[in-house]
């Protein structure tokens, strides 16, 4: 495949001048504002490029500049790429466009459209008319995302995590999910974002007779060079792949974590970061005394062994106990950090209980996520370090608190010369505009 030539912008009737112009927004408006880490543009018209640079980082901590090869995570863009490879069999007269969706998913059959009522208790109707193929590719069958927030039926879907990028599961399983949820409207009576695309990808790989991931390698990823385009990175492309940051209440990629790493990167010589990359992602103890325990930083995995991702709320903390339950140390007990917040969470027989600020007895037939909460940065109100002491033998988990002198802490940190986020405020003032931003960061 011939890559396209590059030309002047003015070959193309465009303007080097105001594509600079724009180029310099980014930087300022984005990059140096802590918005974005790094950017890549690239302007192509009348069958040429007329314009590719790249900005900034691809990856914050490791210091790793943006490149014209790195590798992005593409998230919705994947449903462009679904919606050709599905067109592609409907040309080869293979499926129609007005075809059922029951045609190919039986068990939908007889789904209903949502009345009233809450999982698993929906009261429903039959919908006006049968979900057509054309439905799915523009998003009016019915279907919806939990994350909207809006319904029952949205809340249902949170319930089982569909279409959330850190559940554990496959096409066929969320098609099984799927069956037991009504949909949000009468099919082609109404548009709404959903997982609709998901469905066809599933449906494209029921139809073509073979795995939805081995057609779009097959059939549009080859065919066209996109040799860096997979569901996965392997490891020789993994120095390649740019980091993903997620946005703080303030709409930015939070550049003051990134400075606390950059800071503790100084810190550091060869022999300490050669041991830190050795160690493992999680930790298994073995539970020979009682139930066994599994250490992770942010969430647990059934498979990658842990993901950053912060455990708090009751929904991120469901799913990390589906991964306890499943997950092949056959653990009972689940340590994790990230939040820099104490707790102890039971999950016995399907109801979650919290408890926050006492020990437990270790029972059988229930799973625990414990948090130690931390040493030195406290996010409550509550600044003495706290630890857990966890007794397998005598089945019990046991909180701790040690006041230390945080000021000198602080004062300590300061002069090592990581600065504190609150460093300019006056001392009255901290705890008030702590309090508040925890409050922000928990309604968002």
């Amino acid at each position: 495949m011939l890559a396209p030539t590059p030309a002047s912008p003015e070959s193309a009737g465009m303007s080097t001048t105001a594509l600079n112009r724009l180029e310099a927004h980014l930087k300022s408006r984005y990059i140096e504002s802590g918005r974005f880490p790094g950017t890549q543009l690239l302007i192509y018209r009348r069958g040429k490029i007329v314009h590719s640079t790249v900005q900034g980082f691809a990856d914050l901590e490791r210091k790793a500049p943006m490149k014209d090869d790195t590798i992005f995570r593409i998230y919705s863009m994947t449903k462009p790429i679904t919606s050709v490879a599905f067109m592609m069999l409907v040309e080869e007269g293979k499926v129609a466009l007005d075809e059922p969706v029951a045609k190919y998913i039986p068990e939908w059959k007889n789904l209903g459209v949502f009345v009233a009522g809450t999982a698993p208790a929906f009261l429903t109707r039959a919908p006006t008319r049968p979900m057509q193929i054309v439905d799915l590719l523009r998003h009016t069958s019915g279907l919806t995302y939990g994350f909207q927030q809006r319904s029952n039926v949205d809340a249902a879907y949170r319930e089982k995590k569909i279409g959330e990028v850190i559940k554990a599961g496959t096409l066929d399983s969320m098609i099984e999910d799927l069956a037991k949820i009504p949909l949000e409207f009468s099919p082609g009576e109404a548009w709404n974002y959903s997982v609709s695309t998901d469905v066809l990808g599933y449906l494209v790989g029921k139809i073509a007779g073979m795995p939805f991931e081995q057609f779009l390698k097959e059939r549009i990823f080859k065919p066209l060079g996109m040799n860096d385009t997979d569901f996965f990175v392997p490891a020789d492309k993994v120095h390649r792949f740019a980091a993903c940051y997620s946005a703080d209440p303030q709409g930015g990629f939070n550049p003051l974590a990134a400075r606390a790493v950059e800071w503790t990167r100084t810190q550091l010589g060869p022999g300490d970061v050669d041991w830190l990359r050795r160690l493992p992602l999680k930790l298994d103890l073995a539970g020979e005394d009682g139930p066994g325990i599994v250490a992770v930083h942010g969430a647990l995995h059934p498979e990658t062994g842990c993901e950053l991702v912060r455990l708090d709320t009751d929904d991120k903390r469901a799913l990390s106990f589906e991964a306890l339950e499943r997950h092949p140390s056959r653990a009972g007990i689940c340590a994790f950090g990230h939040t820099h917040r104490i707790g102890i969470f039971e999950m016995r027989d399907g109801a979650m209980t919290a408890h926050q600020d006492e020990g437990v007895a270790i029972r059988d037939g229930s799973y625990y996520l414990v948090n130690p909460g931390t040493v030195g940065q406290p996010r409550t109100s509550d600044r003495r370090a706290s630890f857990m002491l966890i007794d397998p033998a005598a089945r019990t988990v046991q909180l701790r608190r040690v006041p230390y002198d945080y000021r000198a802490a602080m004062a300590k940190t300061r002069k090592a010369g990581l600065a504190a986020r609150l460093s300019r405020v006056p001392e009255p003032l901290r705890g008030p505009i702590r309090r508040i931003y925890h409050a922000l960061r928990g309604r968002a």
